[in-house]
């Protein structure tokens, strides 16, 4: 029997599988991250599990180089049946892929944030780590579990789904993002060292609300309690 593999997508340096990796490593799965800058995309097909992380780039903006691949990693995935969970960026490159929308935000969020759910046994109202500056509007079909003042936070399709927020985020992981934001986030009127000690302060809740959210991910993409066995 082979273990789950999980891919996760990530788009640069300082994007990790953070408290998600984890969960996903506790459950079973074998967790590979690909940087997507550096080579073409694996094929789907060969992962039980594709998640796509945040970036610092935009989902709508085709100049960049690698965005075309992910699109058409995310398309195999879904018609092969593959299991998505997108995660921020990678929540509006899967809302994209399938025939959504992406803009940048009326009202960007940067912060420890709750959300209204209409699915709280799949997504709790929080307080979720935000910090996007684009908004996604889910593809027709799609199910929206939870919304904020700045738009979708959470959406299913099938066996896709999508979060706004950041539920893998560290604080390691957060201080290397404000390390290269510190101009972008006072223009928001953001207290960069105050997020940055709120997220150390609330790591162990933190990391328990993510192991949480990614078990109810599993279930309602037809994941949970699994064996290890391969689909060929």
């Amino acid at each position: 029997m082979r273990r789950r593999r999980a891919l996760f997508i990530a788009h640069e340096a300082d994007v990790a599988p953070g408290y998600i990796g984890e969960a996903a490593a506790a459950r079973g799965f074998t967790v590979e991250r690909f940087d997507i800058w550096t080579a073409d995309p694996p094929d789907p097909a060969a992962f039980d599990l594709i998640v796509p992380l945040g970036s610092a780039e935009s989902a709508y903006d085709d100049r960049i180089a690698w965005l075309a691949g992910e699109l058409d990693l995310v398309r195999g995935a879904v018609a092969a049946g593959i299991p998505v969970f997108g995660i921020c960026f990678g929540a509006q490159v899967v809302a994209r892929a399938l025939g959504g929308d992406v803009r940048p935000a009326k009202r960007p969020e940067v912060g420890w944030l709750t959300v209204d759910t209409a699915a709280e046994d799949v997504v709790a109202p929080g307080p979720w780590l935000e910090w996007h500056f684009d908004a996604l509007t889910p593809p027709t079909g799609a199910v929206t579990l939870a919304w904020s003042a700045s738009g979708v936070q959470a959406y299913q399709h099938g066996r896709a789904m999508g979060v706004q927020f950041h539920p893998e985020v560290s604080p390691e992981i957060l201080a290397d993002w404000i390390a290269g934001s510190r101009e972008r986030l006072a223009a928001l009127d953001v207290d960069a060292d105050a997020l940055l000690i709120e997220t150390r302060e609330r790591a162990p809740r933190a990391r328990r609300a993510a192991a949480v959210l990614f078990d109810r991910v599993l279930t309602r993409l037809d994941l949970a309690d699994r064996p290890d066995q391969s689909r060929r």
